[in-house]
């Protein structure tokens, strides 16, 4: 994203600057609809970086100087709560840390603002259904401004009814054709089951995600809730845009494992075929790869230490990644019952070089040996950071 100096606007860009500017000018009045703007500033935010989308203008820095002082004094509930604002709030600590807007505000007089406090998580059921009710009333809206005008009632089987009893008697009088007897059809060839596919690591669905954002779940004290861009097409079932991306949620067990902020803005490697679960509420619709030590017998699996494991830097959201000597075409989504990730899953350790591999000899369901690293398309290794011959999942 380039700075505001070096910005280039259409003339549709220009006028909606013209009008956020506006916007702003109306909010330093305090008009007695200023919530009923604020709302509609922060739902516009929903799916956007800045005001334009992702390009900078001097509309947002209008915006973060009439807001921060209001921002200032809102409380928790009023930035991150059920009824909060907290795409404004967003938006704000973008423009004062980003060199972009090249607005230099001192540290003491930045707006505070806590990433970690997060008060309320809409539910993909919630967001969905908010977007069923926008399409709702833009059709009312397209409706009434079309003049009202509503359609006929289609009058033709109600004149088929009205047929007259001349008619209805010449009618009766006119012989019957005769029905022709059906053919009897042979039967059809079934057709031979198709055949399964070859229990192998790369039925599994594997991609580099970028994770645009990570809270901790409003339910369950060991999960985070994720954001994250995993190269997914628009429209596909079970994401939705955020920051201009087609991002799914995914709840993870690490919350106590991995420091908060160790989770943002960061490349992982996910497994994108699982069957979406609701997680306490929150639907997940994927899994994010970290290692662990091996667990001895009579040890508890949860205590660590763990480690994500990371893709090549060079790489990017969406780009697949699979085990050398096992390249194949994923299965779209894995069948629970089937349990392809719990057979193939104990193969995933970590090597003396802290590289990600598959082991095959560990699934004996495979009846073959052989260990390949965990790579992407351009030869880059998987990694973990210290973690030797450990158990990856």
């Amino acid at each position: 994203m380039s700075a505001i100096a070096s910005q280039t606007y259409t003339p549709e860009e220009e006028t909606e600057i013209k009008q956020w500017l506006t916007t702003s000018d109306r909010l330093k009045s305090g008009p007695a609809d200023q919530k009923s703007i604020l709302d509609t500033l922060d739902a516009h935010l929903a799916s956007r970086t800045t005001l334009l989308g992702t390009k900078p203008s001097k509309a947002d820095l209008a915006i973060y100087q009439t807001l921060a002082p209001v921002v200032a004094k809102w409380g928790p509930e009023e930035r991150t709560g059920k009824d909060g604002r907290p795409n404004i709030v967003r938006l704000l600590d973008f423009v004062q840390n980003s060199s972009i807007f090249e607005l230099d505000v001192p540290e003491a007089e930045r707006v505070k603002i806590d990433l970690d406090d997060v008060r309320y998580w809409k539910s993909p059921e919630e967001v969905k259904a908010e977007k069923e009710q926008l399409k709702k009333d833009k059709a009312a809206a397209a409706a009434a401004a079309a003049g009202g005008k509503t359609e006929l009632a289609d009058r033709t089987k109600a004149d088929a009814a009205e047929t007259k009893p001349a008619d209805a008697a010449a009618a009766a009088d006119k012989p019957k054709k005769e029905k022709k007897e059906k053919k009897e059809k042979a039967p059809k060839a079934q057709k031979a089951p198709a055949a399964a596919a070859p229990l192998s690591p790369s039925l599994i669905d594997l991609r580099v995600g970028h994770i645009l954002k990570a809270v901790k779940h409003p339910e369950a004290d060991s999960l985070y809730v994720s954001t994250i861009a995993m190269g997914d097409p628009a429209g596909t079932a079970d994401t939705e845009e955020f920051e201009g991306q087609v991002c799914r949620t995914v709840c993870s067990g690490l919350n106590g494992l991995i420091p908060l902020e160790d989770m943002q803005g960061r490349k992982v490697v996910t497994v994108a075929n699982l069957k979406p679960v609701k997680m306490r509420g929150i639907k997940s619709c994927a899994m994010v790869l970290a290692a662990s030590p091996r667990v001895k017998e009579g040890e508890d699996d949860h205590k660590g230490p763990v480690e994500l494991v990371n893709p090549p830097a060079d790489s990017k959201a969406g780009d697949r990644v699979f085990f050398e000597g096992w390249k194949g075409e994923p299965e779209g989504v894995l069948n629970p019952k089937k349990k392809v990730w719990e057979t193939i899953q104990p193969g995933f350790t970590t090597t003396d070089g802290l590289e990600v591999a598959f082991d095959a000899a560990v699934v004996e369901a495979l009846g073959k040996t052989g260990v390949g690293k965990l790579v992407t398309e351009a030869g880059g290794v998987c990694t973990v950071t210290s973690l030797k011959d450990a158990t990856v999942r």
